[in-house]
């Protein structure tokens, strides 16, 4: 579903165009990175797994250098899950065949908890459970968003996005911590800060990506307070409004950065060198969103592989020093 085109726009330059068709292009989806195993071997069944991850998400072979080699097909695992559940929600046809497909695939799901997983990926994430005790409970808030997403495309308040995003987002970081066996409440919540701080600063850098797909992410009373209407979204680029907008959204993910950011000194110890990678990451998103003057429409900003390298290293020097100096 795509939004309506503004009939006030002007025509935009063959530039201006090809950005456009960049922000529609999406990734390959995950069954068409890798050969689909026609069995239920786990073995190859983990191998596909981390085909998807690897192929799919750039950073992921980074990431999973900071930790250590026993967590690497429990991350590959989750990923694939995740992957998966968000291609069934953006490849089909309508909201509807959305639906039945992430139903399907919730099934899919209460089988693998109960031990009897079918599909290869739940083959995979079904050891992954049995190794570290993982709860349904994630996985299940996961397909709530991607089922959300068909059900609803606008958000009035902040409090309704941020609810969103405890289910678009946080499971992730609840994920990872209790794959080290860590359930601490108030660790969960720093968690939860910087996985909303990563989704927010997201739907900034993906503004016109998401309108094209009918969604819009900004609040409703922030953009009235701005002055913007989703007219604004549909310009080839940012008006002065919409640029305040945007610097309101970015300090609003700044803010649960800086909230979350003890997680790096007090997360299990081997986790922490990856988790200070994504929280510098995002905050890398938010500073590029900031030099691009706040237009996200004029042109998606991105964090180079040299800057995502520069962060992988900070990340690992920071948690050793701290763990020098007893930190």
């Amino acid at each position: 579903m795509q939004g309506r085109p503004n009939a006030a726009t002007p025509p935009v330059s063959r530039g201006q165009a090809a950005r456009h068709d960049q922000a529609a292009r999406r990734d390959p989806v995950a069954w068409r990175l890798a050969e689909v195993p026609a069995t239920g071997d786990l073995a190859a069944a983990e191998a596909f797994c981390r085909a998807v991850a690897r192929r799919h998400y750039e950073n992921f072979t980074v990431a999973t250098r900071l930790v250590p080699p026993r967590l690497r097909q429990h991350l590959a695992n989750v990923y694939a899950f995740a992957r998966w559940s968000d291609d069934l929600a953006d490849e089909a046809a309508s909201p509807e065949e959305a639906l039945v497909a992430l139903a399907a695939w919730r099934e899919q799901l209460a089988g693998c908890l109960a031990g009897r997983p079918q599909h290869p990926v739940f083959v995979a994430l079904a050891e992954t459970i049995r190794a570290t005790g993982l709860e349904g409970e994630p996985f299940s808030d996961l397909l709530d968003a991607f089922e959300q997403d068909q059900r609803r495309t606008r958000y009035d308040t902040r409090e309704e996005l941020t609810d969103y995003c405890r289910r678009s987002a946080d499971p992730v970081g609840r994920v990872v911590l209790a794959l080290e066996g860590c359930r601490d409440r108030e660790l969960v919540s720093l968690s939860d800060s910087i996985c909303t701080g990563l989704q927010l600063v997201n739907f900034w850098q993906d503004i016109r990506r998401d309108r094209l797909a009918g969604r819009v992410y900004l609040p409703g009373h922030d953009m009235a307070r701005h002055g913007v209407d989703e007219a604004m979204l549909d310009e080839p680029a940012a008006s002065p409004p919409l640029r305040r907008l945007v610097a309101d959204e970015v300090e609003w993910a700044r803010r649960c950065f800086d909230l979350g950011a003890p997680l790096v000194r007090r997360a299990p110890a081997v986790l922490r060198p990856a988790i200070g990678m994504f929280l510098g990451g995002g905050r890398a998103v938010a500073d590029a969103i900031e030099r691009a003057a706040f237009d996200t429409l004029s042109r998606r900003p991105v964090v180079g592989r040299m800057r995502k390298a520069a962060l992988a290293a900070r990340a690992w020097w920071g948690t050793l020093t701290a763990a020098r100096d007893g930190g």
